[in-house]
């Protein structure tokens, strides 16, 4: 190697780094000198002297992220030296990191040379040009120079250009949503997310990401309403865009016209009606609802039945070979039409011939059969009548009068019979007790057995019964029991062992789930619930009585003279569990009331029925159309009355209060109240009520929320389960209304002390879904917060509890209370329930306010038409019933039914003074029998 020394005129002309690029270009094998140092030195072997150098590895654009440096790296074969300029500047020696290898498959030499460069570096030039470098490679042919690497800060920031905006769209519509990200080096890239979900146009191919980085959905679904984000990033960071909600609606669309009704008049002029729902679709998302009336009513006029009628007999036939002739007649005058009546009657008749028409051409032989024959016919008929005569006589010493009981429709029971003791003698008076409140003196009472209530019951060997029976014009008071013996007939087996149980207030005292057990045997009765908590049961007579389920809000009233006279019927009342037996319910029919059997069905009634129970409607009509729904015995539910359009001539008919719906029906079965939203301001009412746990020793803190149906029975049910897991309530029940809007209900708990407790709520609220509760068909809907004191000495708790539905008004409610002290009952201040202590079935005058022959001498009075409407329409008015005029007026007793409803409504708060004022007002002296005290009884 040979030392090259550069004159002092060459390092006085070009500077250091030039002097080192000087000496690269002298020949190969040269050292070059500036001054004293050594620059460098390269050495080749001879055979690689003529190859230019290659570069197996280029310096690529990198990017700072922070503080963090970049390292450009650059390799090369075969190379003496390798060195890097950054914008057109050298890089020293001393900031190359230099590797020399050889490759083993060539022996060519490899070079390879970093550099890092920093932050500040990069910094300097700020403004300027970007900033770049390059490395040039050596060899002892000729240099090379390598692609120039740019070396940039990386950013993104914090601020979008364009934000995707919320949309409300229609069904199948295309939606776009824009999104410009922030400004960022390197520019960022766009992902788009739904409900926090990355979003996956390969999969699902009705999304599509256009290349200026906008969402489109070419079609929009149900299933697309969700709040979409555009996520911007790169190298540096992450950012989000605030959320795009996309709702897509769906406006309502009419279904078809169903058939016309029949015409609603038997003959003569009426109407027919047909109807429409908005379910085609069903209006969803806050879509349009259906333009125009969903009823539609005609006028039309029905054939009136035509009863068929006889033509004149025709002539007598001739005396035939057997002596006899023949007439006859045609049901033609006129023919039977239109559902009319067939003629009753025959339509042949005979006669026997006389003997100078009859032509005698029998012999000896057939006289003596006929002879035979009617011998044949007189044993007969002296056989019948010897039986006939055996059995009235049997009958007359076992049995005065038949009393029927419902249970042979269920073959649960027997008929029996029922007859004084002494027919004819009165036992001794007894004084039963009755309902508090001012007396009725009854009038003097005839030596009628029909006018006690007799309730027997029908599995014992004997049954006494004790009445009351009180003379109006007798001042004293006549105490004692008038007792009836019942024996078993033929048909009544008597219990094992001797046993017997007796019956009162029409409520039997033996086990009640046998009864359910034996009821729900038969074949209609098979969805029957045995919770005998939900079900009360009696046996009654033509004087009625009452059913109450306690706690329920549900209740039966039989009036008298319902059941007929000489009739006993065994009659239940339960409350069906929801989960047990679910209506089919359809587009925005919603469940208001709970679904009540009420039976055995067949029975026969002279008289409607009251089947009380609560609802849950905003009891704002103009909202809702509200069916009966009944149940039929191959178990399909049937619309059976439509509120407003109820028809006098059917048998059923209802008055909605305001949260109590009474159900007047001549039949039993099962019932229901179904509602239908026709506008988005209907509401149903919820009840929201608070638990937690009684008692507390850990840390966590449960809050349990119920939203149901703001009727007794849920609220009874909750109790129950609640009391069955320890819980306690923690403050009195709300009632919210719920619209039908389709949003869902949101719930929070706010403003609890940071200090001592804390949420373990992950997001800000929980959610009921809207048709989780629209349906009112799931039981013991809730959500439960679960809260964590900090330390176990914590018992105060105060905060706010939120429950609100999504863009409509919500309720705030604080609380209060200590988890260790706090100790209030669950049972009469915060249930508002029945506490009746009467018993859940009356039979008798003790089921009524009004006296039953207090109550036939007001009927008598007001039943007759006055001149001046001193009547029962005087009555209807000062009871603020007059709206069920035409109702009233249906029945033979108007005055008897208004005062059935009087007594459904007032059984716990009537006030017969009250009553008695209505009757003086109307000017009838009758109801000063009202004012009489009871001590005067």
């Amino acid at each position: 190697m040979v030392p090259l020394h550069l004159t002092p005129f060459v390092r006085g002309r070009y500077s250091t780094d030039k002097l080192v690029m000087l000496c690269w270009l002298f020949l190969a094998g040269f050292t070059c000198i500036v001054g004293s140092e050594h620059v460098a030195t390269a050495t080749l072997p001879a055979s690689f002297n003529d190859l230019l150098p290659h570069f197996l590895v280029e310096p690529d654009d990198e990017y700072i992220v922070k503080n963090k440096p970049v390292t450009l790296t650059c390799r090369s074969t075969p190379a003496t030296q390798i060195y890097f300029k950054c914008n057109g500047e050298w890089v020293h020696q001393d900031d190359h990191l230099i590797d020399r290898t050889v490759d083993p498959a060539t022996g060519l030499p490899i070079m390879q040379v970093e550099i890092d460069i920093s932050r500040q570096q990069v910094e300097k030039i700020f403004g300027l040009d970007d900033y770049w470098c390059q490395c040039v490679a050596w060899s002892t042919t000729g240099t090379q120079k390598s692609q120039k690497a740019y070396v940039r800060i990386a950013y993104l920031r914090k601020n979008f250009e364009e934000e995707p905006m919320g949309k409300e769209v229609s069904l199948n519509q295309e939606v776009l949503l824009r999104c410009h990200p922030p400004e960022g080096v390197p520019p960022a890239e766009v992902e788009w997310q739904r409900n926090e979900h990355v979003i996956d146009p390969v999969s699902e191919p009705n999304f599509l990401v256009t290349a200026d980085r906008n969402l489109i959905i070419k079609q929009a679904r149900l299933a697309d309403t969700a709040n979409y984000t555009c996520v911007a990033k790169n190298i540096v960071a992450r950012r989000r865009s605030s959320p795009a909600t996309v709702l897509v609606y769906v406006n309502g669309g009419w279904s078809t016209w169903t058939t016309w009704s029949a015409c609603s008049a038997v003959c003569g002029r009426g109407w027919q009606r047909r109807s429409r729902s908005c379910t085609n679709p069903t209006p969803l998302n806050g879509g349009l609802a259906c333009d125009g009336q969903n009823v539609q009513k005609s006028a039309c006029t029905a054939t009136c039945p035509v009863d068929g009628g006889w033509s004149d007999w025709s002539n007598w036939s001739e005396c035939g070979v057997d002596c006899s002739m023949w007439r006859s007649r045609e049901c033609t005058q006129p023919s039977p039409g239109t559902g009319g009546k067939d003629c009753q009657g025959i339509d042949l008749q005979s006669l026997n011939c006389t003997s100078q028409q009859c032509l005698q051409t029998a012999n000896g032989v057939e006289d003596v059969a006929l002879y035979v024959g009617i011998v044949a016919v007189a044993l007969c008929l002296t056989l019948i009548l010897i039986v006939v005569v055996l059995v009235y006589r049997r009958k007359k010493e076992g049995l005065d009068a038949d009393v029927a009981d419902s249970s042979i429709l269920t073959t649960g029971f027997q008929p029996m019979g029922i007859k004084p003791s002494k027919p004819g003698v009165w036992a001794p008076w007894h004084r039963a007790p009755r309902p508090p409140g001012p007396a009725l003196i009854p009038s003097t009472v005839p030596c009628n057995s029909h006018l006690l209530t007799i309730q027997p019951d029908l599995t014992t060997t004997t049954t006494s019964y004790q009445g009351t029976l009180r003379s109006r014009h007798d001042g004293t008071t006549h105490t004692g029991t008038a007792k009836f013996s019942m024996t078993n007939g033929p048909l009544l087996d008597p219990l094992p062992n001797g046993s017997h149980h007796t019956l009162h207030n029409g409520k039997m005292t033996s086990d009640p789930a046998e009864f359910m057990t034996r009821l729900s045997n038969q074949t209609y009765f098979k969805t029957l619930p045995r919770d005998v908590a939900n079900t009360s049961y009696g046996t009654f007579n033509f004087l009625g009585g009452r059913l109450t389920i306690p706690n329920t809000g549900i209740s039966l009233l039989i009036p008298p003279e319902a059941i007929p006279r000489g009739k006993i019927y065994e009659i239940y009342l339960t409350a069906q569990r929801k989960e047990d037996l679910r209506l089919p319910l359809v587009g925005c029919q919603t469940l208001l009331s709970p679904i009540v059997s009420c039976g055995p069905p067949g029975v026969v009634l002279t008289r409607p029925t009251i089947l009380s129970m609560d609802h849950c409607s905003d009891a704002c009509p103009e909202n809702w159309a509200i069916r009966l729904k009944k149940q039929n015995y191959e178990g399909v539910w049937e619309d059976v009355l439509m509120m407003g359009e109820e028809l006098i001539s059917e048998p059923y008919y209802c008055q909605l209060e305001a949260e109590t719906c009474r159900v007047f029906s001549e039949q039993l079965g099962r019932f229901s109240l179904v509602g239908e939203s026709l506008n988005m301001s209907a509401a149903k009412r919820l009840r929201l009520v608070l638990f937690s746990d009684a008692y507390c020793s850990t840390l966590e803190y449960n809050i349990r929320v119920y939203c149901m149906d703001d009727t007794q029975d849920v609220f009874k049910e909750v109790m129950q389960m609640e009391r069955q897991l320890g819980g306690r309530l923690i403050d009195e029940p709300h009632v919210l209304l719920f619209k039908d809007s389709y949003h869902n209900l949101r719930l929070s708990i706010h403003d609890m002390p940071q200090a001592h407790w804390r949420s373990k709520l992950l997001s800000g609220y929980q959610e009921i879904p809207f048709y989780h509760i629209w349906n009112g068909s799931q039981r013991f809907l809730h959500c439960t917060f679960t809260l964590e004191r900090l330390n176990l000495s914590t018992c105060e708790l105060t905060c706010q509890l939120c429950v609100w539905q999504v863009e409509g008004e919500g309720q705030s409610f604080g609380l209060d209370f200590n988890i260790a002290k706090d100790s209030r009952p669950l049972d009469p201040e915060f249930l508002l329930m029945d506490t009746n202590p009467s018993g859940s079935a009356l039979a008798g005058p003790s089921a009524f306010q009004i006296p039953y022959l207090i109550r036939q001498k007001i009927c008598s009075s007001l039943d007759t038409p006055c001149p001046n409407g001193a009547d029962w329409r005087l009555l209807a008015q000062r009871l603020k019933l007059d709206r069920h005029m035409s109702f009233f007026a249906s029945k033979a007793s108007p005055t008897s039914v208004i005062l059935d409803l009087w007594e459904a409504q007032h059984f716990h708060s009537g006030n017969l003074n009250q009553l008695a004022t209505v009757m003086a007002d109307i000017g009838k002296q009758e109801a000063m029998i009202f004012l009489v005290s009871d001590g005067e009884c």
